[in-house]
Order: C-alpha cells, then sequence, then structure tokens
C-alpha cells in the first residue's frame, strides 16, 4: 500500500512539474498564407514564434547566421510559376526559404532542399537565389511572426522589424 502511494504521489508530481513548466515556453504555431502576384500562387509554410518579451534581432535570431525564418521545419516558399524576385529569376517550384540578418540589411535565401529542420543542414551549395534587402523598422510590433503577400511584395513581420522583398 505505501508503495502504491508514492507511486501515486510520484505521478501527481511529475504532472504538475511538467505542467508548470509547459507554461513558461515560447508556442509556435503553424501557418500557411497563399496569395497571388501577377498571376502566380505563391504559399508561405512557416512556423510562427512570439516575441514573449526576448529580444529577437541579434540576440535570439543573432546576425550574420543563417536562419530558418520562422520556428520549428524551414520555412518554406512555393510558387507555381516563375517569378521576378528583387529582380533575379526564381523558376517555379518549392523551396526552403533562409534569411541571414544583419543590422543594415538581410540576405533571403531560396534552397532547392525544401523538406529541412531548421537550418542545422542548410547547404549553400544548394541554393537557387540570393537577395539583399533592407529591412525597416515597423510602425507597430508583431507580437507573432506573420508573412504578408500583398500585390507585388512579400514581407516578414516580426517584433520591430519588417522585411520585404518584391515580387513580379
Amino acid at each position: 500500500m505505501k508503495l502504491l502511494r508514492k507511486i501515486h504521489f510520484s505521478f501527481i508530481a511529475l504532472l504538475i512539474v511538467n505542467f508548470i513548466n509547459a507554461q513558461d515556453k515560447p508556442t509556435s504555431t503553424k501557418e500557411v498564407v497563399t496569395g497571388k502576384i501577377n498571376g502566380a500562387t505563391i504559399t508561405i509554410n512557416y512556423g510562427s514564434p512570439s516575441v514573449k518579451g526576448r529580444e529577437i534581432w541579434g540576440k535570439l535570431v543573432p546576425f550574420n547566421q543563417v536562419w530558418r525564418a520562422g520556428a520549428n521545419d524551414a520555412t518554406t516558399f512555393e510558387t507555381d510559376k516563375e517569378v521576378t524576385i528583387e529582380g533575379s529569376k526564381l523558376p517555379a517550384g518549392k523551396y526552403s526559404f533562409f534569411i541571414i540578418p544583419n543590422e543594415k540589411e538581410c540576405v533571403i535565401i531560396f534552397n532547392k532542399e525544401a523538406k529541412q529542420w531548421g537550418a542545422y543542414k542548410y547547404k549553400e551549395k544548394e541554393d537557387q537565389l540570393r537577395v539583399t534587402v533592407k529591412q525597416k523598422v515597423a510602425k507597430a510590433k508583431a507580437e507573432k511572426l506573420v508573412y504578408l503577400i500583398e500585390k507585388n511584395t512579400v514581407s516578414l513581420n516580426w517584433d520591430n522589424w519588417t522585411i520585404q522583398f518584391s515580387v513580379k
């Protein structure tokens, strides 16, 4: 009987500890955004993390390192037609989407290896396209990372930054 009580007590304590720990961890939701630009259907699949009081740019997302542009799996960018990104051609297809941010500009990367976990196995030799854009300070902070597909642009908005690139 005493052994059964000890097991029961240990199980309840374990549940309580796990519940308390789960409350402090930032959660990331899976998101999908789809839109049309000049007849091309663009779909972006990404994990949307929250700021939750953390310092994002240069800390959680280090400067001058490849970042998965979201949470968990690498973000994917898919287009059903060839498009022009910041003046350079991107063939129709599905790509993993990475960003290398720094204080002044961001390198946007479309990588041919679409299925990846994070940026851990990222290979530069698999890049289909790289373009450089300047980020902007956002008018309002975005708690959750969100992608927007608009008339001729795609943008990533998170914390106090907007990273935008033209699509034609």
